[in-house]
């Protein structure tokens, strides 16, 4: 019989095995649509870290992802920079970005750090508004024809190809899924669990939540921001909407309806409400009317999650 750790290691690369071989039946309109699932998936992975492990709910987390989403596209725009440039700068902004944050708002807890972190979230939304010189605000900089290819080897592969496009997508997720995987199993991430459940009995077991709480934040800045960078260069697109509240509401409703605090929940959460907006589009102009009913149905059949539903029955699940 396979271990629990053999069984969850091998459904998680049959799932993204499952996925990079989707691609050859999926029409051009869905190979795009979960390409960015694929993208969104990744920053729920990043947010989940931080809602689902360490039980601090970020109502601000679209800094990161923006600050990655700029930090990408900015040297493209004016400087030409390359891809594999461009995604270390985004990177390098959000990590930097998380550990500011982190080191101010991980004073507070509960409610209070909700607060704070949307207050940082909307100052730096209105920084890419206030700079409207630079940054173009809610039009945003298309970096349509300013990107070079990526070269591997003898290889040119051109980051507008959808095939490219998907793939590097999948190759992102499948780093930050089976790193997160392996990081919540580990004993930093067995403490982080400890103190969401129970912070004081941690404490008396002389574990300080500070350095934890902060490493959290800043693996999950960064793998958000990874995100934000990716979906620039996939995308050539940057705009201050995703600095905006909405993306920073959005990643808690992915992983609050697919499951917080486990691994395969952001992937569920983003693909279910994704194709409940899609689905739901084509039949109503109310369609945010219907995909919240949905919602609020999953939670209350639910209230778990649907991977912690499952969870619930098959004891191994992450």
């Amino acid at each position: 019989m396979p271990t629990p750790w053999r069984s969850i290691l091998t459904l998680h690369l049959g799932i993204l095995a499952a996925l990079g071989l989707l691609q050859f039946v999926l029409p051009p309109f869905h190979l795009a649509m979960i390409t960015r699932v694929l993208l969104f998936t990744t920053y729920a992975v990043g947010y989940n870290l931080l809602l689902g492990y360490g039980g601090l709910m970020s109502l601000g987390h679209a800094m990161f992802f923006a600050a990655g989403l700029y930090g990408a596209g900015l040297p493209v725009y004016y400087l030409g920079a390359g891809p594999g440039l461009a995604f270390l700068s985004g990177l390098m902004a959000s990590l930097l970005l998380a550990a500011l944050v982190g080191a101010l708002s991980l004073r507070t807890t509960g409610v209070a750090f909700s607060i704070v972190t949307m207050m940082f979230g909307q100052v730096c939304y209105l920084v890419t508004i206030s700079l409207n010189r630079i940054t173009l605000g809610d039009q945003g900089l298309v970096l349509a024809g300013r990107l070079a290819p990526v070269r591997v080897g003898n290889w040119i592969l051109p980051l507008n190809a959808p095939s490219v496009r998907y793939n590097l997508a999948l190759l992102l997720l499948a780093t930050v899924l089976l790193v997160t995987l392996w990081l919540v199993r580990s004993p930093f991430g067995r403490v982080l669990v400890a103190l969401r459940e129970h912070e004081e009995r941690t404490r008396l077991l002389g574990y300080d939540p500070f350095p934890y709480r902060w490493l959290a934040m800043l693996v999950s800045g960064g793998i958000s921001g990874a995100a934000g960078a990716a979906y620039a260069l996939l995308f050539s697109y940057v705009g201050s909407a995703f600095a905006a509240v909405l993306y920073s509401i959005l990643p808690l409703l992915w992983v609050l309806l697919g499951g917080a605090g486990t691994t395969l929940g952001p992937l569920i959460g983003v693909a279910f409400m994704t194709y409940a907006v899609e689905f739901a589009s084509r039949v109503t102009s109310a369609y945010l009317v219907v995909v919240g009913l949905t919602l609020v149905l999953v939670a209350i059949g639910l209230p778990r999650g649907i991977a912690g539903g499952l969870r619930g029955r098959w004891w191994w699940l992450p």
